[in-house]
């Protein structure tokens, strides 16, 4: 962390820094983390991002003040706010809660019931007030859609003999991946529409609840981070990521559904919305994935990881290959 965010963390949260370092602790390209420590012996995470919105600080805040279990409440600046702006950014501090992320930690049946029991408590909490104002699930994916065609473009124009090597790679993959992404795009692009015409229920959803997202603690306690993609949606726009067979990065791939359903309770999700929000997601990882790996301006890296990331999407047990699966036995 530089001099100038350290400063500006003690001009805006009171935070005398004597230690920290970089933590990666997700898959957000537009985001970075640190693991901060103040002379008192208090930890904090902080975050600069330009991803996401505003509302995710206000969102935890909420949660964490009606007594949801599991969501860190963030700091307030001097003058109140949830969060300040550094460069251009939205800086934002939590408490240090947990040295344990879910996919390289323990993960135990009573995690699993923990993961159930914590986003059936943020579903169940009623929308109103600063709620009502969450950014709400349309279904029209529109700005994915744009992103992903535009990605097509740039990946088919990309010139072999003046391109660097991870470009080409990036461009080799995309074109491999080509006819299911034109598949998948015209599959949500349809269903988008069936499901607009067959309104639901809206929740207040995380938006992307995956393990990384999670840190676990002792006893099966659970903390979920990240909660800048708070939306109201159909509770499917998160239990897609275990009940839909989704991205939970579940270590060696298990995912525990009996106990992460015996702390959610009783539900029955609907296999249409699942389908069409594996499918979104899909779509936005293999663009924002891609375009990471083709920037020359990124560290080769993060170029690096972006590559393995989409090579993980396309392999048997990868989204793409699970968006397409659930759509088809959707029968789209």
């Amino acid at each position: 962390m530089d001099e100038r965010l350290a400063a500006r963390l003690a001009a805006e949260f009171g935070l005398r820094l004597v230690s920290s370092a970089p933590v990666d602790l997700g898959a957000d390209p537009a985001a970075r983390t640190w693991r901060a420590t103040t002379a008192d012996g208090h930890a904090y995470a902080v975050k600069l991002t330009g991803g996401g919105t505003p509302a995710g600080a206000a969102v935890a805040a909420l949660l964490a003040r009606r007594g949801v279990p599991g969501v860190p409440a963030p700091l307030t600046t001097r003058d109140g706010r949830l969060d300040a702006v550094h460069d251009g950014r939205r800086l934002t501090v939590v408490p240090w809660v947990s040295d344990e992320p879910a996919p390289g930690g323990d993960l135990r049946a009573a995690h699993w019931r923990g993961y159930g029991a914590l986003l059936a408590a943020v579903h169940a909490v009623p929308v109103g007030g600063e709620l009502a104002g969450l950014p709400r699930e349309d279904h029209t994916h529109a700005a994915v859609g744009a992103a992903v065609r535009d990605t097509d473009r740039r990946l088919r124009a990309v010139d072999e003999a003046t391109a660097d090597r991870w470009t080409r790679e990036v461009a080799a993959h995309w074109l491999a991946a080509g006819a299911d992404l034109d598949r998948l795009l015209v599959a949500v692009d349809r269903l988008g529409a069936e499901l607009r015409a067959r309104p639901a229920e809206l929740v207040v959803c995380h938006g992307d609840p995956h393990l990384g997202n999670l840190l676990l603690g002792p006893d099966g306690q659970v903390w979920l981070i990240d909660w800048d993609d708070a939306v109201l949606a159909p509770r499917e726009r998160d239990l897609m990521f275990v009940l839909g067979g989704g991205p939970a990065f579940a270590p060696r791939g298990r995912v525990d559904e009996a106990s992460f359903r015996a702390g959610y309770g009783p539900v029955a999700p609907d296999p249409l919305r699942l389908a069409y929000h594996l499918g979104v997601r899909a779509l936005d990882d293999m663009w924002s994935w891609s375009v990471e790996a083709a920037d020359p301006g990124r560290r080769e890296a993060d170029r690096v990881r972006a590559l393995r990331i989409l090579a993980g999407l396309r392999s048997p047990a990868g989204l793409l290959t699970l968006a397409g699966s659930a759509l088809r036995a959707a029968g789209r």
